[in-house]
């Protein structure tokens, strides 16, 4: 399966990422691992995690500790392997009994009686969630997210089905924008009454949810959440990642550079994609991966973009000049 953990399920991700020295280090350590595991090379591979950790004051986060032991797993080495699941479940306080009991990555750790043990210690972290969750709000966001990415999902069908100029997709947008008021009232609501929530109130999904919806909103809103989202952060009461790409997306309305490259546009006449204005953009991946966005040329090739920086310097004058002419952004989530 799929290593990469979702921002939804994977709180430890983020706020508990500690740093040593020299980050570059440890990060070409962890992409070496990585690239060791998506060649097989499990028993090299957790070796090099290992080695990645030990260069960090042995920390690391949730996703890279969760890699490392489905690597020693596949390696035949349950012992290395449950050192990092016990971290995840106990430090990281992890929840999601069905990722563990899914992946077959981990099935050679079933018969260990281990295993028990950290399924137990899973199922007494989801216990003790529950108790501290507010289950009206976290009802009222689970609706409120449904909307957000229902519609958004078949708008896109329509789009590439239609295009941007078809009826069916005025029709549907009309509803969007109507669904998309209704949505900011409910979590401004929540936002103005209780503040930004973390996951342990409003639960994981929750917490994205008012993210989602205030990176939809109107520039104006997002200004005035924008400090309430950083003073979250900074309680490990909301994802360091989303704080980066409302910053991203308020500095491009404000027309100012964008600092980590979330944002991207799409030429109306061509259809291609190309990165909003970004400040200094060689040193982009060092500001982006430690927030768990990862790199640059991986995040844009979701939209067929090729990241060549010299190449982007170069061009970054003329999609300035193109932003300017561009009455109607696309901005991209």
């Amino acid at each position: 399966m799929n290593k990469k953990i979702s921002l939804i399920l994977a709180t430890f991700l983020f706020t508990s990422i500690l740093f040593c020295q020299d980050r570059r280090s440890y990060y070409k350590l962890i992409e070496e691992a990585q690239q060791l595991f998506d060649s097989n090379e499990y028993l090299k591979a957790g070796m090099k995690f290992s080695e990645a950790f030990r260069s960090n004051g042995n920390k690391g986060t949730f996703e890279e500790r969760y890699n490392a032991a489905c690597a020693w797993a596949l390696a035949d080495y349950p012992d290395s392997s449950f050192v990092q699941l016990f971290k995840i479940v106990i430090k990281g306080k992890y929840t999601d009994l069905e990722q563990f009991t899914n992946d077959t990555d981990l099935n050679s750790l079933h018969s260990d009686k281990r295993w028990n043990e950290l399924l137990a210690i899973i199922k007494e972290n989801k216990i003790n969630l529950d108790k501290t969750l507010d289950k009206r709000l976290v009802a009222i966001l689970d609706t409120v997210y449904n909307d957000d990415q229902n519609y958004r999902f078949k708008l896109d069908s329509i789009v590439n089905k239609s295009g941007y100029e078809s009826e069916e997709f005025k029709i549907l947008r009309n509803i969007f924008i109507e669904k998309d008021s209704i949505n900011l009232i409910k979590v401004k609501k929540i936002l103005d009454v209780w503040g930004w929530l973390g996951a342990d109130i409003v639960g994981q999904e929750g917490n994205t949810t008012m993210f989602m919806v205030i990176q939809h909103a109107d520039l104006k809103t997002q200004e005035k959440y924008l400090p309430l989202l950083r003073d979250a952060v900074s309680k490990g009461n909301a994802y360091p990642a989303h704080l980066a790409m409302l910053e991203d997306r308020v500095a491009i309305r404000q027309g100012k550079r964008q600092i980590y490259g979330s944002q991207i546009d799409q030429d109306p006449k061509t259809g291609e994609f190309f990165v909003l204005p970004l400040e200094d953009p060689d040193n982009v991946d060092k500001r982006r991966e430690p927030i768990g966005l990862g790199k640059m040329e991986d995040y844009v090739s979701n939209w067929g973009i090729k990241w060549d920086v010299e190449a982007y310097k170069k061009q970054l004058p003329l999609i300035e000049a193109k932003q300017k002419k561009i009455k109607k952004q696309v901005l991209i989530d």
